[in-house]
């Protein structure tokens, strides 16, 4: 690439070209990606597989796309879908994968059930592992605390005949839920909790989503994660840094497999990055499918959600998510990023991409009195002026107009310089226009400006140079096409829902004006052809897109972003 485009290595670059200096691996890399089909995919994950994929991509190596289906009790198909479409959405290629077939090449952890059972039984012959018949609170209160040590499972020492026979018995159904676990004999003094006698297995009576009733013992994240990552010959197992105190688990286990074995199996390099938090958000599965749940949203891909289904619904691009991570890189520490900066990635990409409109979205009708009664003009405009490729379109320019109501001011303040009484500005594309009169109801709200026009000023510009100090945009009103326009914001009022929260329970800060719909918004009419998903900046508003929920004879738009962060002055005003 230039010079101009080159950006400094991260860590883990560092690491891998490390790596390949020093011939370990011999040159491979082989990452992955390793989602628990318990939810849809969220921003946070789109960090975590441009960063896989995108490794992978930049050394020639290998990714893989691969389930940990390992608790049937909260995974579903329709989030194994919903995550392989987003997967694929996001631009991420894995090994095998076909384009018709969306399910080609994908991987699961429920694959290696067998694999996983026989190296339990294993260690359960080298005496590394035991069934264990405590209770889960049992097990919880032997197991000690920071800063006390364990005490023993009474079931500890059995023998490995009994441990092979009970473990046997396990998975052909003999025994009631929790009754019985396999647990790893380890070190129950060790200072890293997770190394006190772990449990590897437990039984649950559940039908998988992909292996039906045929297992009814499961095994437990932490005996899966690094055997699954093993088979697949994974070489960089990057996870985020709440693994990091796993890791040493990861190594015992594929050790203890591994010694006096004449068949070693392969032991990956774990490394751990900081995970994503974003302000005005919850990035948690287990809070987000709450709302869903609870009906605070209106789905998984509510645009309000940080999911990946919803950021697509609501009108941002594969290519702004990409930019946003490539901005926010990668970390050793945990730290929160400012929701603005996905905000600007998304108008960044869309300001060259999406082609401008006017829409206006709190009609005001306008009569320009000297226009001729009949006569509908049709006026130049200009797509995008990001891309002279986009070339121009034509508007219709009539005797009555809408504007938006917040453009005029009966008696404006003193840095107001929209329509007023008396007041001169340009109407987009079209002409200079001059506010006469305002006209009211009965009840004293204002209905309709009567204005005048300049002919000689078509197109925006004055011959004689005269200027004025606004722009605005409209529609007319014969020609405009109505349609419904959501206009959403954060989810959540405060930058940390989580850490500021009222009772202690987050949802008391959510954002009551998250959602505002309007429904007597007016278009130009050039938008009555769009299709589901196109894009639009709409001037002066912001960028938004349609919905699913459009129908022919009723449009429905998203607002993607604002043309600017509102927040920031928001936030400015309540410092003062």
């Amino acid at each position: 690439m230039p010079d101009a485009e080159k950006r400094a290595t991260h860590f883990i670059e560092d690491m891998i070209d490390e790596d390949n200096r020093s011939g370990r691996w011999g040159g491979r890399v082989h990452t992955r990606f390793p989602p628990e089909p318990n939810g849809y995919l969220h921003i946070g994950h789109a960090k975590s597989i441009c960063l896989n994929y995108g490794l992978a991509e930049k050394y020639g190596g290998e990714f893989n796309l691969r389930f940990d289906d390992t608790n049937p009790i909260k995974e579903e198909q329709e989030y194994v879908d919903s995550i392989v479409r987003d997967v694929r959405w996001l631009g991420a290629r894995w090994t095998a994968m076909r384009d018709d077939d969306p399910n080609a090449g994908v991987l699961f952890a429920s694959d290696y059930f067998q694999q996983m059972y026989d190296l339990a039984v294993l260690l359960i012959r080298k005496g590394r592992a035991f069934v264990c018949d405590q209770s889960p609170e049992q097990v919880a209160e032997f197991r000690g605390t920071l800063t006390s040590p364990g005490r023993n499972s009474p079931y500890r020492d059995r023998s490995v005949a009994e441990n092979i026979e009970l473990f046997e018995r396990m998975r052909r159904g003999e025994f009631p839920d929790g009754s019985r676990t396999l647990r790893a004999k380890i070190d129950m003094a060790h200072p890293n909790l997770n190394l006190r006698d772990p449990v590897m297995y437990r039984i649950l009576h559940a039908s998988h989503h992909r292996t039906g009733d045929e297992w009814c013992i499961y095994p437990m994240y932490d005996w899966a994660h690094g055997l699954e990552d093993s088979i697949e010959c994974i070489t960089h197992s990057i996870c985020t840094l709440e693994f990091e105190n796993h890791r040493p688990l990861y190594d015992w286990y594929i050790n203890a497999i591994n010694e006096g074995n004449p068949a070693p199996i392969h032991h990956p390099q774990q490394i751990e990055f900081a995970r994503l938090e974003l302000t005005h958000t919850v990035m948690s599965k287990r809070k987000l499918l709450e709302l869903v749940r609870g009906g605070y949203v209106r789905g998984w891909d509510d645009p309000r959600m940080p999911t990946l289904s919803g950021l697509r619904r609501r009108g941002v691009t594969p290519e702004a998510i990409r930019a946003f991570c490539a901005d926010i890189g990668v970390a050793k520490f945990n730290s929160t990023i400012e929701i603005v900066r996905l905000e600007n990635a998304v108008r960044n990409d869309l300001n060259l991409r999406a082609q401008r409109r006017l829409a206006v979205l709190r009609p005001l009708r306008v009569v320009i009195e000297n226009y001729p009664e009949e006569k509908v003009e049709e006026l130049d405009a200009v797509n995008n002026p990001e891309d002279p490729s986009a070339g121009t379109r034509k508007i219709p320019f009539s005797r009555i107009v809408y504007i938006e109501r917040d453009d005029f001011r009966e008696d404006p303040p003193k840095d107001f310089f929209r329509l007023a009484p008396g007041r001169e500005v340009r109407f987009r594309w079209a002409y200079f226009i001059t506010c006469k009169s305002v006209i009211k109801d009965a009840a004293g709200q204002i209905t309709e400006l009567r204005c005048t026009y300049d002919p000689a000023t078509r197109g925006g510009d004055a011959p004689g140079g005269r200027k004025v100090k606004s722009t605005l945009h409209w529609v007319s009103a014969e020609r405009s096409i109505p349609a419904e326009v959501r206009l959403y914001d954060h989810l959540f009022s405060v930058p940390n829902p989580e850490v500021d929260a009222p009772g202690g329970d987050y949802k008391a800060n959510l954002n009551p004006a998250s959602l505002v719909v309007l429904s007597d918004c007016r278009l130009e009419p050039s938008l009555a052809t769009v299709r589901i998903g196109d894009r639009f900046q709409f001037e002066r508003l912001g960028y938004f897109c349609v919905d699913p929920d459009s129908t022919p004879g009723r449009l429905i738009f998203n607002r993607t972003v604002t043309l600017k962060d509102a927040w920031i002055k928001i936030e400015k005003g309540r410092a003062r």
